[in-house]
């Protein structure tokens, strides 16, 4: 694994807000730190799960100033900097690289459907030609059934040759493993990292180097086990025990409106109800649903 620039458990962490429906920055940097604790090698904040694309460009810096001001490592967070316009993912990218943040998730431009290769790949092209700065580290983030915008495997190839020190990996939240393996296969120094928790483990066999996941949120721990023991045969029992936690708790996740779900779960894993608000359009789970996941995640390893 030694190929990849960046590799690792990463959490796609998850945003709590306050009572007036602002981002709850000290909550947020309490979460970081337990992330950490718990096992992750860095923290994917301000991604699909910490519901970026509803906050404005002024709640985005504020939610990674205060990651970095908490002390947090600025080299463990990976915020998501990508928006429809190229000039604000300009703007959000360069106050990351101010802070001292390298990395970043970058999606496409999201808005338009039905683009060509050439239209993505000039859009990056366009950012990281204005951002213009040699530290930046990119993993481009592969979600099309939110996103509506597949970035093809001969695009991935295009940016890789034309910013060889920059794109240096992907979130592949597809949730097609043959095309990660694909992906392994024709760039092998490339980092493909799982978006979908129950991928870790044939993804880390296939050579992927790691995950951004939800389920972090909650079993970092089992995560980590998985990651560190991949390859250890005396530890095969307890790689598979890990990766079964794994499953359960998204499986869970799942049953229900998932980013509302992961919260609510954060809650009850934390005993702060505070968790179960999120901002419009999403919606808090409602009582009855509350209930029934309170009652599965009790009986949850």
């Amino acid at each position: 694994m030694s190929h990849h620039r960046i590799t690792g458990v990463f959490s796609a962490a998850a945003t709590p807000l306050t009572a007036d429906n602002t981002p709850d920055l000290a909550l947020f940097t309490d979460h970081c730190r337990q992330l950490l604790a718990e096992g992750c090698h860095g923290v994917a904040l301000l991604g699909t799960t910490g519901e970026a694309n509803s906050f404005s460009g002024v709640e985005r810096r504020a939610i990674l100033e205060a990651a970095v001001k908490a002390g947090i490592p600025a080299e463990r967070l990976l915020p998501g900097t990508g928006v429809v316009a190229i000039p604000e993912t300009v703007e959000l990218t360069r106050h990351a690289l101010s802070l001292g943040v390298t990395k970043v998730v970058m999606l496409p431009p999201f808005y338009y459907k039905g683009i060509s290769d050439d239209g993505l790949f000039a859009a990056y092209s366009q950012v990281l030609e204005k951002v213009a700065d040699t530290r930046l580290q990119v993993i481009l983030y592969h979600i099309p059934q939110v996103s509506g915008v597949p970035l093809t495997i001969p695009l991935i190839g295009r940016l890789i040759a034309a910013f060889p020190e920059t794109v240096v990996g992907i979130k592949e939240s597809a949730g097609d493993f043959n095309s990660m393996q694909a992906i392994i296969a024709a760039y092998p120094s490339f980092s493909v990292l799982a978006g979908a928790d129950p991928l870790l483990l044939p993804l880390m066999k296939a050579g992927g180097a790691g995950c951004i996941t939800a389920t972090s949120n909650l079993v970092a721990d089992s995560l980590r086990i998985v990651y560190d023991h991949v390859r250890d045969e005396a530890r095969a029992a307890d790689v598979e025990a890990a990766q079964a936690r794994i499953n359960a708790y998204r499986t869970l996740s799942n049953s229900y409106v998932q980013i509302p779900t992961i919260k609510a779960m954060v809650g009850l894993k934390t005993g702060n109800p505070a968790w179960k608000r999120t901002r419009a359009p999403l919606m808090p789970l409602s009582e009855a649903d509350y209930a029934a996941l309170a009652e599965s995640y009790a009986k949850l390893p």
